[in-house]
């Protein structure tokens, strides 16, 4: 059985939002780490409300064959974490190519694509399933709660959720620490 999601990306955000679609380029650059199989963001936007601070991401997701596991035939709590996790790359890497976010001011590209696995940690992580979520075509969003500074470490909390047409969907919370340059340094000695 195929699903097709009828692709909400394209709707019109409010009149003082800024939307900004990842290209395929940028799109290739956030996935590179994965395995071409584990590759679920299939496109995304990201979108920023001026008027109230807020950033989020929202893509399209298809898992046509988990990575891990014989087919359940739902959304599970490790694909979640995947796919929260392939998001809020995006997010991360829109925000620093159209310099969206004041602690990444100083980024670029390169340094991201550098630190994107090293230095990008989840601290806290929760997730909850409100009715089965079909993985073979279904949607998502995440956006950014909080961001608080300490010494050299960023932590952003945020806030995803995933549904598909049929009316299944999951939410959940994370708490990231992006690491500073000084640890950087300390870890490489």
């Amino acid at each position: 059985m195929t699903f097709i999601l009828t692709s909400t990306l394209a709707r019109m955000p409010g009149p003082s939002s800024r939307v900004f679609a990842i290209d395929e380029d940028l799109l290739k650059r956030v996935l590179q780490p994965y395995k071409q199989h584990c590759r679920y963001l299939k496109m995304a936007v990201v979108e920023r409300e001026p008027t109230v601070g807020s950033l989020r991401a929202r893509g399209e997701f298809s898992i046509p064959e988990s990575c891990y596991i014989a087919d359940t035939g739902h959304f599970n709590a490790v694909e979640f974490n995947i796919c929260y996790n392939q998001l809020t790359y995006c997010l991360l890497a829109a925000a620093i190519q159209h310099n969206l976010l004041d602690p990444l001011c100083r980024w670029d590209l390169a340094e991201f694509s550098r630190r994107q696995l090293s230095d990008f940690l989840i601290v806290q992580f929760s997730s909850s399933f409100r009715s089965p979520l079909i993985a073979r075509s279904f949607e998502g969003t995440v956006g950014i709660k909080k961001v608080l500074t300490r010494q050299t470490t960023i932590f952003m909390k945020t806030v995803c959720t995933f549904h598909d047409l049929c009316g299944g969907k999951s939410e959940g919370e994370a708490t990231i620490a992006i690491l500073g340059q000084q640890a950087c340094h300390m870890r490489e000695v």
